[in-house]
């Protein structure tokens, strides 16, 4: 796998090429650049399977460069010290990214991941990415979903409910239909925080946006838009109604 590391900085790229060889050996740097005009000439040139790019640098910063390259035809890894809302920005639109200063094991794990990879990043990705950046108070409403052609991007209104299974989780949508994720419900449930979802137990997490009733008793439960009876757990009830009764 070749590979062009991207940023201003040049102890960032120094640091993270000896990352490279000394936890991922299959990865070979072809290219070091400290701009984005001149990361550009080197992807022109180079043609990497994957690039490690930094999101904010002077004059063209990674988004820049994305959106100036007629097509994107290699995997991503953004660099970035940016805060926790960008970095759910970023796992919203289901880029790998890397958190300076580089962990060595995360660091093999993006690789390994964008090894498997079969489709590159999209501009409709880094287009979602650049909104969700430029208007930081704004709520994020879409989520991608990865699926067997790529990705699909979806407003998290149209999630009904998460269901899990396992190490992944079932994304129910309000069309009936079922996407599964390699993610699991916690993982989920980390991303959508915020968005008008709740755990109603420990293996499903529902949107309050779909519920239509909810049935008191013993086996206290929750009556989707879809007709889905889901518990809500008894230590979560009064929390949930709490909940409820604000909206």
């Amino acid at each position: 796998m070749t590979a062009i590391l991207i940023d201003d900085e040049p102890h960032c790229t120094r640091t993270l090429k000896w990352e490279l060889e000394q936890h991922c050996p299959e990865v070979e740097v072809v290219g070091v650049c400290n701009s984005g005009e001149d990361g550009l000439k080197a992807i022109g040139e180079k043609k990497p399977d994957v690039v490690f790019l930094d999101i904010e640098m002077p004059g063209m910063n990674g988004f820049d460069m994305l959106q100036q390259l007629g097509k994107v035809d290699f995997q991503v890894i953004f660099c970035t010290a940016y805060d926790q809302y960008a970095i759910k920005a970023l796992k919203l639109s289901a880029t790998d990214y890397l958190l300076k200063p580089v962990d060595s094991s995360e660091l093999q794990a993006a690789v390994d991941k964008a090894s498997r990879k079969s489709s590159p990043v999209t501009h409709e990705q880094i287009n979602e990415l650049i909104s969700s950046m430029r208007h930081p108070g704004r709520e994020l409403r879409r989520i991608a979903l990865s699926t067997t052609d790529g990705l699909e991007f979806i407003d998290t209104d149209r999630i009904l409910y998460c269901e899990s299974q396992s190490n992944y989780t079932n994304i129910i949508l309000e069309d009936g239909r079922k996407v599964l994720l390699s993610k699991t419900l916690k993982e989920v449930d980390e991303l959508l925080t915020g968005f008008g979802f709740f755990r109603a137990h420990k293996s499903h997490l529902i949107n309050l946006r779909h519920v239509t009733k909810y049935v008191r008793g013993e086996g206290g439960y929750v009556v989707m838009r879809n007709g889905a009876a889901i518990t809500i757990a008894r230590s979560r009830r009064e929390e949930f109604l709490g909940l409820f009764a604000k909206l």
